[in-house]
């Protein structure tokens, strides 16, 4: 990520005392807190002057460790680090793109995504524990998963396997691995890279086919609306990160869902145009519906509306109406 040079109203803040300290809140998993420290190394290159500071939030989703994700709800992984933004515990959070509800009634309106920096690689990546990539795997190996979509597309590809939930942060999840607990897990090559385990990655997954989840691979920045920090984060706003993940949130919006769903959507740009690609599975795998949709990054959220009518209308086992398919 890299930032503009800091604006004169920015420094001014600095300069005249208004902005001494910002505090990033964040979940305190290794990856979260790399996260959160890329913000804050942001700040302080762009700001000299600024002290910047992490509070570590403990979430419904880490305290709950046992439980699949699905059967938690959404914003597990953010409510607590937003009411630390509400209550003035800090003035910014960092999330994964990914973990945020897309429900308006979800979102407080005392809040803003002020910034989407630079989107890091959207794909999935198998890791192997016996030397395979995915096609390769033996029948009945064992691959091991958190995410509905990840365990839906496993099993219409591969019917073969048992893919069984695994929770936990990345080093949990490759402990376990390691142990020989499952013969391969898939996860987020951005997670990954900003961990520095790529070298553990035995397979890039192909994301025509292994279509991400919205808002994968994309950091969220947020802060309160109209606070003196919207300005401060200006800079940090990618304008084809936040196409992307307005495309791709405006499917889930659409759909109704959130994490309990097998459901995929990745938006690409380039320049000035978006190619938004969606699916949309049966828990099982036995059934899947695939739609595209193309146009002007100033028609992200139309886009993505309209690729979700596609797949509801295509795909016959999804109830609309409980969004529960």
């Amino acid at each position: 990520m890299a930032w503009a040079e800091g604006s004169g109203v920015n420094r001014k803040m600095i300069a005249d005392g208004v902005m001494e300290r910002v505090r990033i809140a964040t979940r305190g998993s290794a990856l979260a807190l790399r996260q959160a420290n890329m913000i804050a190394a942001d700040l302080r290159a762009s700001l000299p002057g600024l002290a910047v500071e992490l509070v570590t939030i403990s979430t419904t989703g880490d305290r709950n460790r046992a439980d699949a994700i699905s059967t938690l709800g959404d914003g597990v992984f953010v409510r607590s680090v937003e009411v630390a933004l509400l209550d003035g515990r800090a003035e910014i959070a960092v999330h994964s793109a990914k973990d945020i509800p897309t429900s308006e009634t979800d979102e407080p309106e005392r809040l803003v995504l002020a910034a989407f920096p630079t989107r890091a690689d959207p794909r999935d990546v198998l890791i192997s524990g016996i030397g395979a990539d995915f096609a390769s795997l033996p029948p009945d190996a064992r691959l091991g998963t958190g995410s509905p979509r990840r365990a839906a597309v496993a099993k219409h590809l591969r019917g073969d396997l048992e893919v069984t939930l695994i929770r936990g942060n990345v080093d949990t999840r490759l402990r376990k691995l390691g142990e020989g607990e499952y013969d391969a897990i898939v996860l987020a090559a951005a997670g990954l890279a900003r961990l520095n385990l790529l070298d553990r990655v035995s397979e890039y997954l192909d994301p025509a086919v292994w279509i991400p989840a919205p808002g994968q691979g994309i950091l969220a920045v947020q802060c309160l609306r109209g606070s003196p920090i919207e300005q401060l984060l200006a800079p940090l706003d990618d304008a084809s990160a936040r196409a992307a993940i307005t495309a791709e949130r405006a499917v889930l919006r659409t759909l109704g869902t959130g994490c309990r769903t097998p459901v995929g959507a990745y938006a690409m740009v380039e320049g000035s145009r978006l190619w938004l690609r969606g699916m949309l599975l049966s828990p099982d795998g036995s059934r899947r519906e695939v739609a595209e949709q193309r146009g002007s990054i100033t028609d992200a959220e139309a886009l993505g509306c309209s690729l979700a009518r596609a797949l509801i209308g295509a795909a016959d086992f999804y109830d609309a109406g409980t969004a529960t398919p």
